[in-house]
């Protein structure tokens, strides 16, 4: 409110309002802001759950008077839908027990509902389609007819998108008595519920608002989808509909069938549900385990949700997307609430204190990473500790709220919150709707139902006294399992039975940087782990796994983990190509380190990532430029020079600012108004030369990262920055603490998955960059995946493989047991078993075109983003 109002949103790195059309776009993103104050109508019900009754009413006011919903902007149907008319809907909720209690807003007349009802009306325009699905934008003004609005042509919308409605479009419905919010509401979820897959009851991620037909066809619980789940299961509490919770046990059932794979919940296709579509997670199903609470499967809830924090408890905030061994996918964290209200539903159910202390350690980690001068700065790269500028109306709507009921006690909260339903915004509704207004036919548009025989499929609302008596050890003896699943992940099982093959004279298995495909024992040992060499006409060779023509299970096991070397190796390639980002941190007063910018790096001067930090104020450079001989040397002496980009070449600024005594450069972007947001990470190339004289470091900053230095700079004069790989604690007696690492080496697979498994590997030789593999993000590969391919140049079959690639073996982070084993792996020799081939290996050409429409689907997965 200081900062911001009335725009929708706070920049907190800046301290203004983020406006529509102001700001450089961020696509899809800006699609939540309607020039209507989002973030105080999001935040409404969030201020009488913390009990400021008085901040509520002026609030309330301030909506009345201020807010204008008419505004010639076009908006996300759903985001309008869960933030703007929930926001309304749940201030109206509380404004009205708040009246009825006596004290406090005694003027009020449902002036919210009536404008949530305005509201509604602009929305309904977008459900002008045959099939009742929504359009996912509309023009709050001009609706989607008139060529003004600007939309309307769109084909395809998002499962969420479109089953996200019924709570909030209901609501007004029962509120109002106007049915047909609900009506079009309940039009929407029949049709998606015709439009599953009926042989795996799985539904897709993107779907044609017109034919029907699922444009894409890969189905999870996170991004795309999860609210869908959310909102069926909810609407039969809300509403007391039965068909909405057959419909949630329908698609649970599939969920728990195909999607969970405890603690891990992976995407697959809705046509081959045995077929994983993706070896990444995205953070959105955070949210799974809270309905899985709410649900009463206890058990698979408690192992997903220790799952994730000990990804949080490895990277201090949950990654955009992670892969299935736990490494940074995307490492963006938009400050999301999912996994704190999973934790406050978990702590509800099973009254263990542990997830009071997982909620400490949310806070701990928003207080010591998030907290900028201004507010909460979502993080840019979870790896470096840098900031965005953003800060979205979620936060205050859900996170505080979430984290708040954690903790409170019921005399803190001043009404039952058990009277209550948490929207998929954590809006609150009232359950007394359910009896209210109940004109709707409840015409059940479908007769057949799955069979299902799950005890936990009982038509009863779950009730946490009986189901789960509040015994703290039922749940610490379901997350014990999981306590070390992220950093020590390694198959005990199979190393156990290798150590005992050791000691009675077998020998260690094959390992990936040993291997050389001219070494004809090399090529026996790969027969018996089932992996056979294509020589493609290229030159390079391929390997193949079918691990079912394995000698045994262990050689299966072994195979599987030359493959999985194979691929590190590839992508040790490709990572070398690429340097990481670097974190300017702003440590002077007032910022004392809060504010940390994501940097470009440059591929010459001092590496960051190997030398320490280096901290020092910053001076600008005369000429700005840096192009020539330094005018004020004085200035910049022992101090990090500001440069502008261009006129010249980066090595020679970095020069020039060196020869003045500067210990470091900050190259600004003269491209004025671009973003770290908006644009790709850049890094800084040498000019042609030997660039070795350069000693100092130097990083990158777009124009806006930089402006907020130079902002600093005119304001305080003496302006200390910290120019390091990844950005420093800010408590001084945590400076010395080792951080968590940023990945992970190693997995764990059992013999059974490797038993049915088939792997190919594609390593892409380090000296043809043109060459592309079958996957395009090796990075992300896991020997989870269904299909790899990797090839080997034949420059890289050398007698010494090791000198030219370094790796982390797989049990490189596991106990001093794993270690010896290591060790005797690399001094035994090889055996030389006299196993055939089995049956022939498939050529590749059959294998992918059999394989050819998941290979698109993984390809068109790649571009996308959440």
């Amino acid at each position: 409110m200081e900062h911001a109002y009335p725009a929708d949103e706070l920049m907190p790195l800046t301290c203004r309002g983020r406006v529509r059309g102001q700001e450089p776009s961020r696509g899809d993103v800006d699609d939540a802001l309607g020039k209507f104050s989002l973030t105080l109508i999001d935040s409404l019900d969030t201020l009488v759950v913390l009990n400021k009754t008085k901040e509520f009413e002026d609030a309330v006011r301030k909506v009345l008077r201020d807010v204008n919903l008419d505004n010639d902007v076009v908006v996300s149907v759903f985001e309008t839908n869960i933030r703007v008319l929930g926001g309304l809907l749940g201030g109206h909720s509380l404004a009205i027990m708040l009246k009825e209690k006596g004290e406090y807003m005694q003027w009020y007349n449902d002036e919210l509902l009536q404008m949530a009802k305005q509201l509604g009306y602009k929305l309904l325009p977008a459900f002008n389609t045959t099939s009742g699905l929504p359009y996912p934008r509309i023009n709050l003004k001009f609706g989607i007819r008139k060529p003004e609005a600007r939309t309307g042509t769109e084909t395809d919308t998002c499962t969420a998108c479109a089953g996200t409605l019924i709570l909030e479009f209901a609501a007004l419905s029962r509120f109002t008595g106007a049915t047909i919010f609900e009506e079009y509401a309940r039009k929407a979820l029949d049709f998606l519920w015709e439009k599953r897959q009926r042989s795996s009851n799985l539904v897709g991620v993107t779907i044609n608002i017109h034919t029907g037909d699922w444009v894409r066809k890969d189905s999870g619980v996170g991004a795309g989808i999860d609210s869908y789940y959310e909102y069926l299961l909810k609407a039969y509490v809300l509403l007391g509909d039965d068909s909405f919770l057959e419909r949630f046990n329908t698609h649970y059932d599939a969920i728990m069938r195909y999607i969970s794979q405890p603690p891990l919940l992976l995407d697959v296709h809705i046509h081959k549900p045995m077929l994983n579509a993706r070896t990444w997670m995205d953070a959105l199903l955070a949210f799974f385990p809270g309905l899985q609470v709410l649900k009463g499967d206890i058990r698979p809830a408690i192992e997903t949700h220790e799952m994730l924090y000990q990804v949080i408890k490895k990277h201090n905030f949950l990654p955009e997307a992670f892969t299935t061994d736990f490494r940074v996918h995307w490492a963006q964290h938009p400050l999301r609430p999912e996994f704190a209200e999973s934790t406050y539903f978990l702590y509800k159910a099973t009254g263990d204190p542990y997830y009071l202390e997982v909620g400490k350690t949310l806070i701990e980690n928003l207080n010591k990473y998030a907290r900028v001068p201004c507010g909460f700065a979502a993080m840019k790269d979870v790896r470096t500790g840098s900031h965005e500028d953003r800060m979205d109306s979620f936060f205050l709507a859900e996170m505080f709220k979430y984290l708040y009921l954690l903790f409170a006690d019921k005399e803190d909260i001043i009404f039952d919150i058990e009277d209550y339903i948490f929207t998929t915004e954590a809006h609150l509704l009232p359950l007394w709707l359910s009896t209210t207004n109940q004109r709707i036919s409840k015409k059940n548009t479908t007769s057949e139902y799955t069979e299902l025989d799950d005890s936990n499929f009982d038509w009863t609302c779950p009730n946490t006294q009986i189901l789960f008596p509040n015994d703290p050890l039922y749940a610490q003896s379901i997350r014990e399992p999981l306590k070390n699943v992220v950093d020590k992940s390694c198959p005990r099982g199979i190393i156990r039975v290798r150590e005992e093959s050791f000691r009675s004279g077998a020998k260690p298995p094959l390992r990936a940087r040993d291997f050389m495909a001219t070494n004809p024992e090399h090529l026996e040992i790969l027969k018996k782990m089932g992996v056979s060499l294509i020589h493609l006409k290229d030159g390079r060779v391929q390997l193949v796994q079918h691990a079912i023509q394995a000698a045994s299970s262990i050689d299966a096991e072994d195979g599987l983990r030359f493959m999985q070397e194979m691929i590190e190796l590839s992508s040790q390639q490709q990572k070398e190509q690429q340097l990481p980002p670097r974190a300017v941190q702003i440590v002077s007063h007032p910022f004392f380190g809060r504010v940390v910018l994501t940097a470009g790096p440059a591929q010459f001067g001092l590496d960051l990532s190997k030398h320490k930090e280096t901290r020092g104020f910053v001076a600008s450079s005369k000429p700005y430029n840096g192009c020539s001989e330094l005018t004020n040397p004085e200035a910049v002496m022992g101090k990090i020079a500001l440069i502008q980009r261009g006129q010249c070449m980066f090595a020679e600024k970095a020069r020039n600012i060196q020869n003045a005594g500067a210990i470091g450069g900050i190259v600004i972007d003269d491209n004025e108004g671009s973003s770290s947001d908006t644009a790709p990470l850049f890094q800084m190339a040498g000019d042609g030369k030997d660039t070795d004289d350069i000693t100092i470091p130097m990083l990158f900053l777009f124009s806006k990262e930089g402006s907020i230095i130079l902002d600093a700079i005119r304001e305080y004069e003496e302006v200390e920055v910290l120019l390091s790989d990844k950005a420093k604690d800010r408590d001084p007696e945590m400076e010395n603490e080792e951080q968590p690492s940023s990945e992970n080496d190693s997995q764990n697979q059992s013999a059974e998955q490797i038993a049915s498994s088939s792997q190919e590997v594609d390593l892409v030789d380090q000296e043809s960059p043109e060459e592309s593999s079958l996957n395009s993000h090796p990075e992300s590969l896991s020997p989870a995946d269904t299909d790899n391919a990797a090839s080997i140049s034949p420059s890289e079959q050398n007698s010494n493989p090791t000198e030219n690639h370094e790796t982390t073996s797989l049990d490189g982070e596991c106990t001093d047991l794993d270690n010896q084993l290591k060790e005797q792996s690399e001094t035994e020799e090889d055996s030389n078993p006299n196993v055939s081939w089995g049956k022939k290996v498939q050529p590749i050409d059959s294998i992918l075109a059999d394989w050819n429409e998941d290979i698109e689907a993984f390809e068109m997965m790649d571009k996308d983003e959440l």
